[in-house]
């Protein structure tokens, strides 16, 4: 078997060298073995350099890098592709997703909610920043780098002109003290204008990261502050500004986007949120004496070497069969004095790690309105606005001990004991009997207890089993058990991946869906029942058919929401708001399927995602059942050196009752029943030509080229539509240095 390995991986390099260039396996650590260097996709090769740079003075800047996300309660690594990919890059800014699957107010960086009801969080405790996943990140999605020399990464995107126009600028910067500590920063700043009146977006971050990693000790630091401004305007005040615009004023020619009557002036919802995330571990363990073989990684290194030494002295092609002989030869020498001598290497064998991980978080939430059209709500609680503030703190510590998988013969799986105590305390608009306002304040805490099982050894299986229940605190009986699978195996000589997971949890509502007090809104509702939700989901994947197919179905007790209860003014024409919170008694299911298939004919290529959904209560639960993506494309090089992808891309989903959004709550609620309206059955296309040189990444992409086809029913929230025609172009850059 190894011969085997070896002559192919001979017979593959020659391809590679008369490019002058190898692409190390082991550079980059991925889920799939892919390599990449930042923007060119490439790993630099420090064997190989056609200068003498001893005599030159020329300096070899190594571009090795791995990147990773962390587990965010154990602080495990978990190993990622580079953020740096070529593919659908003139998608990575838009709002609506890679593969436009959010539902959005229009305008870039603006709240969104998934349409694909398995892709939503099932739970979570930052309301207020939900909507904005877009730009804001949970350190388990936040990208650590090991880098051989200093990595900048330099993005901007941009649209429109000075008055309507998008920005947003993004730098990343990491370096290594050595091979073990890591520091860096990420700024990202977006500026939305909006092409529709109020409603622009100014977010900025700044995010500092540092890291340690070593055989005993690790750990793994993220500080991050968010400023984040967004203009409200309630929306359009009539949709047939869009839909049928000879019916308005709209149809005159010097009529633009900004000319369209919105419900709100003056109005604004603003987040300061500050985070800081710890985790650490100690290892406990011993070091043992192991036998080295040339397999993996060390083997692609003892081929690059030797074929690199021959290079030097005369180049290798793929019809120099003598030499490829000869190298083979040499290996298969190399491979089994290795086996015969048994050169051992010292190694740090795992036994017990002890893990603590602390997540700190604090968000100061405001709405003002200082221009509150009339007629628009229902009630006002408040007197005075500027008591209109919610504050909310909560830090989380989780300390856990763990026996490793595969430090004796009976060690079988990872084995891990947990135990969590979350604080949170929040500041909200209250009043006392007498009608003093004041801003109130509540604390609340739990205390939890869990364990983990999981095995990762086998390539062929793996799988993970956690358990955790509430044993004080307010939320006492909460409970979640979970459960998560991969099997490799060969059917009909193709290779086929399964991945299953489910879970069962009886989780009590957050804090904000028991207590809301603010000007036009107030509840208070501690006899919430827990909500209790199971899931049972799986995917099959064949890579070479380029083929996914996941399905999954799940069953909601007590679903809570945020219901729609607004009323007729007492004009009749139009509804008064009014928005609570309700939960639904009755079981509800929701059905999803999602099928992944991509096409390659030569340089042409299709790619198509498809979902399937069916909600059993679409009025509690509204979901499109159809959800589909495509994007069409020519791949090919310019010049050999200019990778290039031309191509357009659809994005459509079925008409149905979307939820609508409430500006004063920054949250997507139920429509009103009484004035309902359909969103969807309306494809939305973008052109576009992505192009990737070196360490450069660069697109133009036209968005909505089909802007006044067809109904013309560009919503994705009621009230709401997306931006016209628009021309979008960016850059991503990386330095090595």
């Amino acid at each position: 078997m190894k011969r085997i390995l070896i002559y192919l991986l001979i017979a593959l390099l020659p391809l590679g060298l008369s490019a002058q260039r190898f692409n190390s396996l082991g550079s980059n650590i991925s889920n799939n073995g892919n390599t990449g260097g930042f923007g060119s996709g490439e790993v630099f090769n420090p064997f190989h350099n056609q200068r003498d740079t001893t005599k030159s003075g020329d300096v070899i800047v190594p571009k090795d890098i791995r990147q990773w996300h962390i587990d965010e309660m154990m602080g495990t690594p978990i190993p990622v592709n580079a953020d740096t990919l070529q593919h659908l890059y003139q998608n990575w800014h838009m709002t609506e997703g890679m593969n436009g699957e959010y539902n959005y107010l229009g305008n870039m960086g603006t709240p969104r909610q998934s349409r694909i009801f398995f892709n939503r969080p099932s739970n979570t405790k930052y309301d207020f920043m939900l909507p904005f996943d877009y730009f804001f990140t949970r350190p388990g999605e936040f990208f650590f780098i090991d880098t051989k020399s200093p990595y900048t990464n330099i993005s901007y995107n941009e649209s429109g002109d000075k008055v309507t126009g998008d920005d947003r600028v993004r730098v990343y910067f990491a370096s290594n003290a050595g091979s073990k500590f890591g520091i860096g920063f990420l700024f990202d700043y977006l500026y939305g204008r909006g092409q529709y009146d109020n409603q622009s977006t100014a977010y900025m971050n700044f995010s500092l990261f540092s890291y340690y990693k070593s055989d005993k000790y690790n750990y793994h630091l993220l500080a991050s502050r968010y400023h984040m401004k967004l203009t409200e305007n309630g929306g359009i005040v009539n949709d047939e500004y869009i839909t049928k615009p000879e019916n308005t004023d709209g149809s005159s020619s010097n009529f633009g986007t900004s000319d369209i009557p919105v419900h709100f002036d003056q109005t604004w919802n603003r987040n300061e949120v500050y985070t800081a995330y710890f985790t650490h571990n100690y290892n406990f363990g011993f070091y043992k004496q192991v036998a080295k073989s040339l397999s993996g990684d060390s083997l692609t290194n003892e081929i690059t070497r030797l074929i690199t030494e021959r290079d030097k002295e005369q180049p290798v092609t793929a019809s120099d069969s003598a030499i490829v002989a000869e190298l083979s030869d040499s290996l298969g020498a190399r491979i089994k004095q290795s086996d015969d001598d048994a050169e051992y290497e010292r190694r740090f064998i795992n036994v017990a790690r002890i893990t603590h991980t602390a997540d700190f978080i604090t968000n100061r939430h405001e709405f003002i309105n200082y221009d509150p059209p009339t007629n628009y709500y229902a009630t006002n609680y408040l007197r005075y606005d500027s008591i209109n503030k919610i504050n909310y703190f909560g830090i989380k510590n989780t300390l856990a001990l763990s026996l490793s998988e595969g430090f004796s013969k009976w060690a079988i799986a990872n084995i891990t004991a947990y135990a969590s105590y979350d604080y949170n305390k929040y500041t909200i608009p209250d009043t006392m009997p007498n009608g003093l306002e004041y801003r109130g304040k509540y604390g609340e805490h739990t205390l939890s207890v869990g364990g983990i099982i999981e095995s990762n050894r086998s390539e062929y299986f793996k799988y993970k089993l956690r358990g955790e229940t509430a044993i004080s605190g307010e939320d006492l009986g909460s409970f979640l058990l979970e459960g998560s699978g991969e099997a490799n195996f060969k059917l009909l000589r193709q290779d086929i991946q399964f991945k299953g997971r489910a879970f069962v949890k009886n989780n009590r509502p957050s804090f904000f869906y028991r207590h809301f007090h603010s000007e036009h809104y107030w509840w208070d509702k501690n006899n919430l029942d827990k909500e209790f939700r199971t899931r049972i989901e799986g995917e099959f994947s064949i890579k070479r058919w380029r083929t996914k197919l996941k399905a999954g179905v799940e069953n909601i007790k007590n679903y809570t929401y945020l219901a729609n209860h607004s009323t007729p003014n007492s004009s009749g024409n139009g509804y008064l708001s009014n928005i609570s919170v309700a939960q639904e008694s009755d079981n509800i299911q929701v059905l999803s399927a999602t099928l992944n298939q991509d096409f390659k004919f030569g340089i042409f290529h299709l790619d198509t995602e498809l979902t399937y959904q069916k909600t059993s209560n679409s009025n509690v639960l509204p979901l499109p059942e159809l959800n589909a993506y495509a994007n069409m494309y020519l791949k090919f090089k310019i010049a050999k050196v200019l990778n290039t992808e031309i191509g357009a891309d659809v994005r459509y989903f079925t008409s149905y009752y979307a939820n609508d959004y409430s500006p004063e709550l920054g949250q997507f609620c139920q429509q009103n029943p009484a004035d309902k309206i359909e969103i969807g059955n309306y494809p939305v296309v973008n052109v576009y030509a992505n192009f990737l040189l070196k360490q450069t990444r660069f697109y133009v992409m036209y968005y909505h080229v089909n802007e006044g086809t067809g109904k013309m029913n560009y919503f994705l929230a009621p009230h709401y539509p997306i931006n016209p025609g628009t021309l979008w172009l960016g850059l991503s850059w990386n330095f090595y240095n």
